[in-house]
């Protein structure tokens, strides 16, 4: 007697992940800003989805077995009321929308600030959903911080937002930075930033007026103001706040930026460099009192020269400052009379060797007169170049001072070395005794790829 045993086996769930198909699903969210409509996001968003194509192409080729499906949603909310409100409907419409995870949520200006504190705060369960936040030109910062023109309370003009009903307190008074550091220490947080060249650029004055006198700022956001600790930051150049909206090749631009961070490419990263910070008083008469810096320089050396003529005539000295090695770059050099100034003078303080920045000795001429002494002190700066690290950007602002003072350019001391970090900053304060400080930062670039998809969860097989 043959007896015939037949084994049944049943593939589990494992087993069918391993042939299966894997699908991840992504889901973009585009956030218009305050007294805005989704007109405001719409030709992003149409670049970014006729871009996509090629985008999911090159990664599903890379990643066999993985297939990426997207899905949008561009839709006004009310625009005038508060955060919390506002991260509300966008969560309850996402909810609605979409049944998958893998948010990543574009906001501009507001939309941005408020889709941060929307994660970060789990507003209707959201934070579970979302993977990264994108902002543009956003607000981060409160902006009762920052000093608008005439002390103004500059958000509140009626003007701007007609019918306020909690988005000016928003935008005022809550600062978004630690919500801004928790989404980009749990999720991804790319902030890509813009402003002017100068506190007070006219590049986008409008009626002649900045707004924001002592900020360089996108017209409407100061550029301190568009990030924090936690942040991915993009500076995508001169532009004003709302530009991107209406100029394609800008869009375009941008759109590369977001599609890169997501499925992969090189980015170029703004990162910190030096600051610093100097003041200035105007003296006691009714006119206008100028000053240029450079700063972004280190010391190289700094001493005296005394001559002490004891002779019955003028007597005129020539001394070479013979420095030690240094492997600064030469940068500057600063020769102040010390002397009474009747009976002694600098004649002439110049570099030994004009056209080699190499050469840090000093030529320093003055005359003494009869039984008398000249003495002048003096000083030698210089900058570092460090192989591999590129300027990317710069920012100044005033950070505290008085009325009628300003910030009129500023620009790189070299238009071609891009590891000179050095600044020329024109200033100006009217007479008498207006004052101001000053604080700079210079910022570096560092190119490195992101590819934020492959930490999204897979969302199901095929």
């Amino acid at each position: 007697m043959m007896v015939i045993s037949i084994a049944l086996f049943t593939l589990g769930p494992s087993a069918h992940a391993a042939t299966a198909i894997q699908i991840k699903e992504l889901n973009f969210v585009f956030l218009h800003g305050a007294n805005g409509t989704s007109r405001a996001m719409q030709l992003l968003s149409d670049i970014i989805n006729l871009k996509l194509p090629d985008f999911i192409a090159a990664y599903e080729e890379k990643h066999p077995g993985v297939k990426v499906r997207v899905d949008s949603m561009n839709r006004c909310y009310p625009n005038n009321v508060s955060i919390d409100v506002w991260a509300n409907n966008i969560a309850t419409s996402c909810k609605s929308f979409f049944h998958e995870n893998n948010l990543i949520l574009i906001g501009h200006s507001m939309g941005g600030k408020t889709a941060l504190y929307a994660t970060a705060n789990d507003i209707g369960g959201l934070q579970d959903e979302v993977a990264a936040v994108i902002t543009i030109n956003s607000p981060v910062k409160n902006l009762n911080h920052y000093y608008f023109t005439g002390g103004a309370d500059y958000w509140s003009a009626a003007w701007l937002i007609p019918q306020d009903h909690g988005v000016v307190g928003s935008l005022e008074q809550y600062d978004a930075s630690a919500d801004g550091t928790w989404v980009g220490t749990n999720k991804h947080w790319l902030a890509l930033c813009s402003a002017e060249s100068a506190p007070q650029s006219e590049q986008f004055d409008v009626s002649g007026v900045d707004p924001l006198p002592r900020d360089m700022d996108d017209h409407i956001v100061p550029i301190s103001a568009q990030y924090a600790e936690g942040a991915d930051v993009v500076y995508y150049g001169e532009h004003y706040h709302s530009e991107f909206t209406n100029d394609p090749v800008l869009a375009t631009y941008l759109a590369e930026f977001i599609l890169r961070y997501i499925f992969g490419g090189t980015i170029n990263y703004s990162y910190l460099a030096e600051q610093g910070n100097f003041t200035h008083t105007a003296g006691w008469f009714p006119i206008s009192y100028n000053w240029k810096e450079t700063v972004g320089e280190l010391p190289i050396e700094q001493g005296t020269v005394i001559h002490k003529n004891n002779t019955c005539k003028w007597q005129n000295y020539e001394d070479i400052l013979e420095l030690s090695e240094s492997q600064l770059i030469r940068s500057s050099f600063k020769v102040e009379r010390t002397s009474l100034p009747v009976l002694s003078a600098i004649l002439d303080a110049k570099w030994l060797s004009p056209h080699d920045i190499n050469d840090h000795r000093l030529l320093i001429q003055t005359r003494a007169a009869p039984k008398s002494t000249v003495s002048a002190n003096w000083s030698i700066n210089g900058f570092e170049e460090i192989e591999g690290r590129l300027r990317n950007r710069y920012e100044v602002r005033i950070e505290t001072g008085t009325p009628f003072t300003s910030i009129k350019n500023v620009h790189w001391v070299s238009d071609e070395n891009d590891m000179d970090f050095r600044l020329n900053i024109e200033s100006q304060a009217e007479g008498p005794l207006r004052n101001f400080e000053v604080t700079w930062k210079t910022f570096f670039e560092q190119y490195y790829p992101r590819q934020i998809i492959d930490d999204m969860p897979i969302t199901g097989f095929e």
